[in-house]
């Protein structure tokens, strides 16, 4: 693989990647690109928070680069925050269909039935698959589902999601970990499912001096900084704000300043803050509260290490951005981070059910050089706009 300018052909990507099985099925660089109307239908995306929103966003954008005669319709389900942003010229964003599920389901189908011809359906979340699949039957078009973490790694529960995985026309997992949880119980034929990876913005965010501001603000002068970005939900206890808190009391002896800045908000806030008091913790563990996008390089630059042992992560954006940033990343063996370090390439890799080894990974990670790890180009958003370029090749032409 190129290090510094990775190319799409057979050789630059591991197997479970979309380039090599696209490369023996069409030829991308010859064949000309139709015009076409390709219908996203997604959690978030623009003017939304989070990983999921973020990884929409970037496929919306490299859909509307696919071709000039191009049309990208997408109709988000939810609108979580409202900063503000720049939609791409052509994408039509259907922001009027978000008050509840009945007006979302009925705009969808009225509009395809008033004659609306889709090529292909994108399905952004495996719990919007039942209205997804019946836009694409009507339309008569393929159907891409999009798998992106612990959502997706086992059974939904719900009767007619989980039939219909098996009738997708390609399914499309951010991760191989999330890849392998979902084929081992959907039953979707092996041969139709690719991993998609995340991409970062590597003119975004890059190595900066700290913000005194935000240093000053968060009381972090003179203090070793571990850090943590993630929703504080209780269902997503997986992130590993338990376990980084778990070891800091035996961190303290080793690295006396040491301070860990957890950047996020939501409900669980309230149970890891009285987890730090009943740790006698309390006094170097700092809340941040929600952060914005436009915040979050300034924020990366503050941590010394940026730790998260995850148990049922996806991918993880957040280990690219602080990658690109310079700082030393710590993640878990188990999941999607895994796949973000490149099998440890890139950052260490931790065992989240053993606290020895958390604490011995973000030991190591403080004692490693800011830098920016030399293939983290691999992530970029040219290399992902050029996969998913193959991906809508491949599902306009021979699905």
């Amino acid at each position: 693989m190129g290090e510094a300018n990775l190319s799409v052909s057979p050789a630059a990507y591991p197997h479970s990647e979309i380039a090599p099985a696209f490369d023996r099925r069409i030829n991308s660089e010859s064949a000309p690109r139709p015009d076409s109307r390709l219908v996203f239908l997604v959690t978030d995306a623009f003017y939304g928070h989070g990983g999921i929103a973020k990884f929409n966003r970037d496929l919306l954008r490299a859909a509307c680069s696919y071709s000039t005669g191009t049309e990208v319709v997408a109709y988000p389900r939810v609108l979580s925050c409202h900063e503000r942003e720049d939609l791409p010229r052509t994408l039509r964003y259907e922001t009027g269909v978000v008050s509840n599920k009945l007006t979302y389901i009925g705009r969808v189908l009225i509009d395809t039935l008033r004659g609306r011809h889709w090529d292909l359906v994108v399905c952004g979340h495996i719990n919007l698959l039942p209205i997804a699949w019946m836009i694409s039957r009507l339309a008569r078009a393929p159907l891409i589902l999009i798998i992106h973490g612990i959502d997706a790694w086992k059974p939904t529960r719900r009767f007619w999601t989980d039939i219909l995985v098996r009738y997708v026309s390609i399914f499309v997992a951010v991760s191989e970990t999330s890849k392998r949880r979902f084929s081992s119980w959907s039953c979707a034929r092996p041969e139709r499912g690719f991993v998609l990876p995340n991409c970062v913005d590597l003119t975004r965010f890059s190595p900066q001096p700290k913000n005194r501001t935000l240093e000053s603000r968060y009381r972090l002068q003179g203090k070793t900084v571990l850090l943590t970005l993630g929703r504080l939900a209780a269902f997503d206890r997986y992130k590993g704000f338990d376990e980084v808190l778990d070891v800091l009391p035996s961190l303290v002896g080793e690295i006396p300043n040491v301070v860990y800045l957890i950047a996020g908000e939501g409900p669980d806030r309230q149970r890891l803050e009285q987890k730090a008091r009943s740790l006698s913790m309390a006094d170097r563990v700092v809340f941040t509260g929600l952060v914005s996008e436009s915040e979050k390089s300034d924020l990366y630059s503050l941590a010394d290490a940026f730790v998260m042992p995850s148990r049922g992560e996806g991918f993880g954006i957040v280990l690219l951005e602080a990658m690109a940033c310079g700082i030393p990343v710590v993640a878990s063996l188990l999941d999607g981070g895994r796949d973000a370090l490149l099998h440890g390439e890139l950052g260490t890799l931790v065992d989240p059910t053993d606290l020895s080894d958390v604490r011995r990974g973000i030991v190591e990670a403080l004692r490693l050089p800011k830098r920016v790890p030399h293939r983290l180009e691999h992530f970029s958003v040219q290399n992902y706009e050029r996969r998913v370029h193959l991906l809508l090749d491949h599902a306009l032409r021979t699905v």
